[in-house]
């Protein structure tokens, strides 16, 4: 029984650095041959970061034999933060996103500080770094994308997290945080156990798109979402968002709280039924919480 343990680790191992092998290539690969100028952007895909290991057991079949540690590595996707972008209202200068790696190509878009999208390659050109922007979600209106997305670093800043992440992602254990939003006070409060952790201002729903009450629970995380309306059924209002970030799903209807970078009336009712923050207290929350944290909304 202990030769097959043993024979069934050493496969297990074969298969984790059969799947591994090629990513590890294409990073090292990537690093001593860059792409040439103008060609097309190089993938991330393929390239996608790899950071915090995490262990999996593999229990033996009786006491005699020895436990299997093997450990995983999460993989992690870049994304960028506007951060020397315009205001909510447009004011000041925005970042153009351009439909090529360079200045000589049309600005097909404005950034606002707060947005955070995902990236799809990188190119170097005349000295500069242009990210690639890809949209790689649902989109319920995608003809409103128009061409290829393309924004210089200069202006923003790299993110790397792991992407969407479902109830799948859980923790084995229960989580002692919790959410509590409060649609009179127009504030949420964050605790751990009984200790308070964080109190911010934010915006829920409208009278005609109220944020629902009741104890939810977060389902699903994602750092940035391409939002539009109008939603049948939900809100007649046009509205185009790409980049909302910091993501924490509570109902399935789309109920979530996030950061809004296209207003600053925080402490007072202004969103479609959404729970908005401002966009650094957001990234703040979003990195805190779990899948499976409980939310309270309330009057």
């Amino acid at each position: 029984m202990h030769r097959v343990s043993r024979k069934y680790a050493l496969l297990v191992l074969s298969f984790l650095m059969g799947f591994l092998s090629p990513m590890i290539i294409s990073l090292v690969t990537s690093r001593l041959y860059p792409a040439p100028h103008d060609q097309e952007p190089q993938s991330l895909v393929a390239e996608a970061y790899l950071a915090d290991e995490e262990a999996v057991v593999i229990a033996p079949e009786n006491d005699d034999e020895e436990s299997l540690i093997l450990p995983v590595t999460k993989v992690m996707f870049e994304y960028i933060g506007v951060v020397e972008g315009c205001g909510p209202h447009f004011e000041g200068e925005c970042v153009n996103v351009r439909s090529g790696p360079g200045e000589d190509y049309p600005v097909v878009t404005r950034l606002r500080n707060g947005m955070v999208l995902k990236v799809g390659g990188k190119v170097e050109r005349d000295g500069r770094t242009w990210y690639k922007i890809v949209f790689d979600e649902w989109v319920r209106y995608p003809n409103r994308v128009k061409g290829s997305w393309y924004v210089v670093a200069d202006y923003v800043e790299v993110l790397l997290d792991e992407g969407d992440r479902g109830l799948e992602h859980a923790p084995l254990a229960s989580s002692t945080k919790r959410i509590v939003v409060e649609r009179g006070k127009q504030k949420l409060f964050a605790y751990n156990g009984e200790e308070l952790y964080m109190e911010t201002s934010i915006s829920t729903g409208l009278l005609l798109t109220p944020t629902p009450r009741g104890t939810f629970t977060i389902f699903k995380k994602t750092p940035s979402r391409y939002m539009q309306g109008p939603i049948p059924g939900i809100a007649e209002q046009y509205y185009d968002l790409p980049g909302v970030p910091w993501n924490l799903y509570f109902t399935e209807a789309g109920g979530a709280i996030h950061g809004a970078y296209w207003h600053d009336k925080f402490g007072r009712k202004y969103s479609h039924g959404c729970v908005n923050l401002p966009p650094e207290q957001a990234r703040q929350l979003y990195l805190w919480a779990d899948i499976g944290t409980q939310v309270v909304v309330k009057d």
